[in-house]
């Protein structure tokens, strides 16, 4: 600006930085100020699609302000995504993910119809599921240092259900062949219920499922846990080893049920929502009913959540390319 001293352009400036601060300030204050809301990219009844759900009623009773569940299922979770990203980066449209939506998807797609790390910014890791290793109530395996030696024996031999190519269980099975050197057969399903139907039905011997999915099987006698894909045990199977108990350390696999907003929200928006986020999931009843559907609550700052993200990234892309999948 012609004209202008230095000493003039600088309070300029300063006096633009301080409102840019007085505005987010203000912004962070008021929110949320309406009604939030939360695209699923799930169908009703799938267990993002719970959690969102009851995350959402304590959150809105904590802020005062309506979520709106909107359930958009579809492209393995691109068409929730797409959505998500076309929205205003004001704070109150928020996407649920998953492994698939952040981690998976641009490593099975050439043609991804979003980039996660362009389009969204993380707020917080909501929970984690992690994965248990099953076999039918009909196999006579007892425990997983006898699966793996029945696999190990017969390569080509053992078949494996899946809720689907490039899914989580079917890339903890993978994880799980890599680790300890088997070679088995891989039979992806539409969904992790009818693959959890054929095991408990005899006509698959074994499979990676989340708890979430598998607990009533289990209760019920349909399905056998061998070895939980997590540091420790599950608190709701305290029988069952780890892998790293059986000397796999590395084979460790979870779902995880993240929270995103549109590239471009404020700091300070998605700061605000992560402490509502955690602050409702830490909630005692919603803390117990996380639990009871198999959910680990979590609730992490967005920086941690985004090292996360990067961390899986590095740990499952490598296995995808080697194992040449592709979706499209």
């Amino acid at each position: 600006m012609p004209g202008l001293s230095r000493r003039k352009l600088a309070a300029l400036a300063l006096v633009a930085v301080s409102g840019s601060l007085v505005r987010a300030a203000h912004a962070q204050r008021e929110f949320p100020s309406r009604p939030i809301r939360w695209i699923v990219p799930y169908p009703p009844g799938a267990i993002a699609d719970i959690v969102a759900r009851t995350v959402g009623t304590q959150l809105a009773i904590d802020t005062g302000q309506p979520v709106q569940i909107e359930n958009r299922a579809g492209g393995n979770t691109a068409l929730g995504a797409i959505e998500a990203a076309r929205a205003p980066a004001d704070g109150y449209t928020v996407l649920s993910t998953d492994n698939g939506t952040l981690v998976f998807n641009p490593a099975l797609y050439r043609n991804l119809s979003y980039d996660p790390a362009r389009d969204f910014a993380p707020v917080t890791l909501l929970g984690r599921l992690p994965m248990v290793l099953l076999v039918g109530p009909s196999s006579g395996v007892k425990d997983a240092r006898a699966f793996i030696a029945d696999a190990r024996a017969f390569p080509g031999k053992v078949s494996f259900a899946s809720a689907g190519t490039g899914t989580v269980q079917h890339l903890a099975m993978e994880l799980l062949q890599r680790q300890a050197g088997l070679r088995m057969v891989h039979v992806p399903y539409r969904g992790a219920a009818p693959a959890l139907a054929d095991l408990a039905g005899g006509q698959l011997p074994a499979m990676m499922s989340d708890l979430a999915a598998a607990n009533r099987f289990i209760q019920g006698g349909k399905a056998r846990a061998l070895a939980v894909a997590n540091a420790t045990r599950l608190p709701q199977l305290p029988a069952v080893p780890t892998f790293a108990e059986l000397g796999l350390p590395r084979v460790e696999a979870a779902a995880l049920m993240g929270l995103a907003v549109p590239a471009g929200t404020l700091p300070e928006l998605v700061a605000r929502l992560q402490q509502a986020m955690a602050s409702a999931i830490h909630n005692p009843v919603v803390l117990r009913k996380l639990a009871e559907s198999g959910v680990e609550p979590v609730g992490s700052t967005p920086a941690r959540f985004e090292a996360l993200i990067g961390d899986e990234t590095a740990r499952w892309h490598p296995l995808i390319k080697s194992l040449n999948l592709s979706l499209d």
